[in-house]
């Protein structure tokens, strides 16, 4: 098996464990915690075999790792204004599965993606808003 093959199989085992810990965990900070391993295998994986696809990745899924992390931090300082609920980690749990998926079979990374970056952002401020005007849909 080539090199690169091995780290694309690691990249993909990953996702997937870091999707099923997600799911079978209640605690929301445990969940955002199993999702830091999503943008820490892909940012291992790039720096070993480096794609397009695998930066993408890594930006996309730290970059929500970040926002979670900041709307959890707000919400435990008492700000109440947007909620952190079961269908957000729900749509990220699908995206991850979907990406993991996508990994596997070569197709495009794209709609897991925007599907993770999609539920990150309905948690901003802005991003909620847009979804109690109807305008962004999880």
């Amino acid at each position: 098996m080539a090199r690169e093959d091995l780290f694309k199989k690691e990249l993909i085992a990953e996702l997937r464990r870091v999707e099923v810990s997600m799911r079978k965990e209640a605690s929301i900070e445990k969940k955002i915690y199993y999702f830091s391993a999503a943008y820490g295998v892909t940012s291992r994986t790039l720096r070993y075999n480096f794609k397009d696809d695998y930066l993408l990745a890594d930006c996309v899924l730290n970059t929500c790792y970040n926002g979670l992390m900041d709307r959890f931090k707000r919400i435990r300082s008492g700000d109440a204004t947007v909620e952190l609920q079961p269908v957000h980690f729900e749509r990220i749990q699908d995206g991850l599965k979907m990406l993991a998926d996508a990994f596997e079979s070569d197709d495009s990374i794209l709609i897991p993606l925007e599907q993770i970056l999609t539920t990150m952002y309905s948690v901003t401020g802005p991003g909620n808003y847009l979804r109690e005007k109807g305008l962004l849909k999880l």
